[in-house]
């Protein structure tokens, strides 16, 4: 299979992991904490990689901005926020069907600003995913005590979605060339340049240091933050911005199908319709999309 075809698959995977992630590393630092240390690798082994095979740097300081704005806006503010609410005691269920929302926010971003068009197919895709979402957790969204949710972390978790769409758009908009090896590595500097200032402010920064710590870090920043985060970027380079975010509509099916192998947790017949929901708007979103011209991408096959 070409990296065209095969890198939505791998993206899909890898990102879905990090809601297992997200519920090991809370067992080992806080939220905050365990992000500015993942960010903080990232950039370091990014930069590593970058210099050994020879990367080309933004040659103009306006790209060095753009990519620095665009690692606060997806990594920082985005993961920051989805990480805090979770921590403050969001179900994953809730925080799931927030994060539905992000494909029909992207593609309906991106018809003003960046001048998608979307078909009737395609909108009838993104609204059948989300419908998809609803029914996959809506069973679990219910059977929890609304009372005993913090409503100001749902409201958190819900501008996260706000500035991963933003991000995504972004990206597109003022990234659309350039070595995807150097964007990344300044974007985690740019992420980290947030991160680490929020963890000391409002968390204990607690951190125990331990072989558990270190598998969940490593797969943290090797196959979530390097592996499926440049998967991400060659995604949106490639092609149009929501139908990149479509995919999205796939992340919380197959986490809950990890949770279940990793936790225990039970899988319902309405997480299977769901997904099979979800799939198909998916299919529709990206059925019959043509690959944008890569330009300048420091890519290699």
């Amino acid at each position: 299979m070409t990296l065209a075809r095969l890198a939505p698959i791998l993206f899909v995977f890898l990102w879905s992991t990090g809601w297992v992630v997200a519920k090991f590393a809370d067992r080992f630092a806080d939220p905050l904490t365990f992000l500015a240390v993942r960010y903080a690798v990232a950039a370091v082994l990014f930069y590593m990689v970058c210099r050994s095979t020879g990367a080309a740097w933004p040659k103009k300081p306006a790209a060095f901005f753009h990519a620095l704005v665009s690692g606060v806006l997806l990594h920082g503010f985005y993961l920051g926020a989805v990480w805090w609410a979770i921590g403050q005691g969001v179900p994953a269920a809730i925080s799931g069907i927030i994060a539905g929302l992000q494909p029909l926010m992207t593609g309906i971003a991106a018809t003003r600003l960046v001048g998608e068009r979307l078909n009737p197919s395609q909108r009838l895709g993104l609204l059948l995913g989300f419908v998809g979402i609803a029914i996959a957790v809506l069973p679990k969204v219910f059977a929890v005590d609304a009372a005993a949710i913090p409503a100001f972390a749902v409201v958190v978790n819900i501008i996260g979605m706000a500035f991963v769409s933003g991000g995504t758009i972004y990206q597109k908009r003022y990234l659309h060339e350039g070595d995807i090896r150097t964007v990344a590595t300044l974007q985690y500097v740019g992420a980290l340049a947030v991160t680490l200032p929020a963890a000391y402010l409002i968390e204990d920064m607690r951190i125990e240091w331990s072989l558990g710590l270190v598998a969940t870090l490593g797969w943290a920043v090797l196959g979530i933050s390097m592996g499926a985060i440049m998967l991400l970027l060659y995604l949106i380079r490639r092609g149009d911005v929501s139908k990149a975010a479509s995919l999205i509509y796939l992340v919380p099916p197959l986490a809950a199908v990890e949770a279940a192998v990793a936790f225990g947790e039970q899988l319902t017949g309405w997480m299977m319709a769901g997904t099979a929901l979800a799939v198909v708007g998916v299919y529709l979103t990206n059925r019959g999309a043509r690959p944008a011209q890569e330009s300048g991408v420091g890519v290699r096959r």
